[in-house]
């Protein structure tokens, strides 16, 4: 059989490998220690549960608009204005299936064939094959420390071509958990838009923040798009919720793209969503926000007796991009041998990078401290016996 050629710029995600194959020593009575998936070993906040069960006692399974729950629109723009000072009318907001389905839709108004796409690399590979599905050739541009592994005003500059769009930040990022401030967003925002580009803007990390204030491109470059979700600093993964902010001009297209492509977003996971906003649940969120930076912090204080540790401390997100190369040039083998010998799942930096990615991987400090310091200890043995071959 053959298949669309699109599906050629689609690589399969690694780490899910490496899951399946972590599972399976887990089942077979290994003591596995799990670091390669990006969600914490938080459960969904009471609140949001509770919320959840009443609409679906209450019987509030049916459509809704196209664009999200009016109220879940309203509620959203309000948590602009409280938590980043912006100004977004809830008529630019239409709610998603996950951030996936806003990055759908997205990619679908703002692309076609021929047209070019800056983006960092590394940087989450879905994001660069949704870009592919739409027709688009990716440039995806090698980040380092001295931009603060971040795709900034120089570099799109630098490599913004007559044919290029659309350019695209994470930040936080995914896997490097570094940021954009808001001197740099703004640079970025005046940079693409000098172009006649657009800018969309990756922040499902958004509340994730612990050494800078969290910020919103909405409050400082408010022609562009910006992607968000429920699932991380919320605590809703498995809810399938995202949301897209959009210029006004934007909303009719990508309306009518949401009813031919999804109809809605889940009504039940819309009607929970709404009470992760109240100050109940905001209080459960902080408290696990400062949690994971202790994890962090305890991550990096092992990291570093191990004479292993990054060149910049991650400042949001919960991933950790560690240059390995002292000991490999294959991450996804020392991956492998990581889990086969000490049973540490950790993702091979290829999930991520184009470039480099082979000497790089990606530690999620999604778990609790102790499991934190004793994956630290096997990862000491495991370096150990490669210095000693």
């Amino acid at each position: 059989m053959s298949w669309s050629s699109r599906l050629d710029a689609v690589a399969p995600f690694r780490v899910m490998r490496l899951l399946e194959a972590a599972q399976a020593r887990e089942a077979a009575g290994h003591d596995v220690i799990h670091l390669e998936v990006g969600e914490p070993d938080f459960p969904t906040p009471e609140p949001v549960l509770v919320a959840g069960q009443s609409a679906l006692a209450e019987g509030r399974t049916r459509y809704t608009p196209a664009a999200g729950l009016p109220a879940l629109r309203e509620a959203i723009a309000d948590h602009y204005a409280r938590h980043f000072g912006a100004d977004v009318d809830p008529a630019r907001i239409i709610v998603t299936p996950g951030a996936s389905g806003a990055l759908l839709l997205a990619s679908q108004l703002l692309v076609e064939g021929g047209d070019r796409v800056l983006m960092a690399d590394p940087t989450y590979p879905c994001n660069r094959h949704f870009m592919a599905l739409a027709g688009a050739e990716v440039d995806a541009v090698p980040v380092g420390p001295e931009s603060g592994w971040q795709l900034d005003a120089e570099g799109v500059a630098q490599h913004w071509r007559d044919d290029t769009r659309l350019a695209m930040l994470a930040t936080p990022s995914n896997p490097t958990g570094h940021m954009l401030d808001a001197a740099g967003l703004t640079a970025v925002a005046r940079t693409v838009s000098s172009r006649g580009g657009h800018l969309l803007v990756d922040e499902i990390y958004q509340g994730l923040c612990y050494d800078l204030a969290p910020l919103s491109a909405a409050a400082v470059a408010p022609e562009a798009f910006v992607v968000n979700s429920f699932s991380k600093y919320f605590g809703m993964t498995g809810w399938r919720l995202g949301w897209l902010v959009a210029p006004e001009a934007a909303i009719e297209p990508l309306t009518r793209l949401a009813q031919n492509v999804f109809l809605s977003a889940p009504t039940p996971a819309q009607h929970a969503a709404l009470a992760a906003f109240e100050p109940e649940c905001r209080d459960i969120l902080e408290g696990r926000r400062a949690e994971l930076a202790r994890r962090r912090d305890a991550l990096l204080a092992g990291l570093e007796t191990l004479g292993l540790v990054p060149d910049l401390p991650p400042q949001g997100a919960f991933y950790l991009w560690l240059d390995i190369s002292r000991y490999s040039r294959d991450s996804e083998a020392f991956c492998q041998a990581l889990l086969e010998e000490e049973n540490v799942a950790i993702t091979p930096g290829t999930d991520f990078a184009l470039a480099g990615g082979e000497h790089h991987v990606r530690i999620a400090f999604t778990t609790g401290i102790e499991r934190l310091e004793e994956a630290v200890a096997r990862l000491g043995r495991f370096l150990s016996r490669r210095e000693g071959a």
